[in-house]
């Protein structure tokens, strides 16, 4: 395998990469979202303490 560097060029003010990562993450499945999110949450979390999921709303899909 062999690692290959990527390069982009352009103006710092034509970057808006905060744009270019929602229409990434948007093109993503659901479960590949909430599966990163969560696993960012178990980054923040302790050795031996659980996710709280007393603020997590559950709806059912029309």
């Amino acid at each position: 395998m062999k690692i290959v560097p990527v390069v982009r060029k352009a103006k710092l003010k034509d970057i808006d990469e905060d744009w270019e990562n929602l229409q990434y993450w948007l093109s993503r499945p659901v479960k590949e979202r909430a599966a990163a999110v969560t696993k960012l949450i178990s980054f923040s979390l302790k050795p031996d303490q659980q996710m709280d999921k007393t603020f997590v709303v559950k709806r059912k899909l029309h």
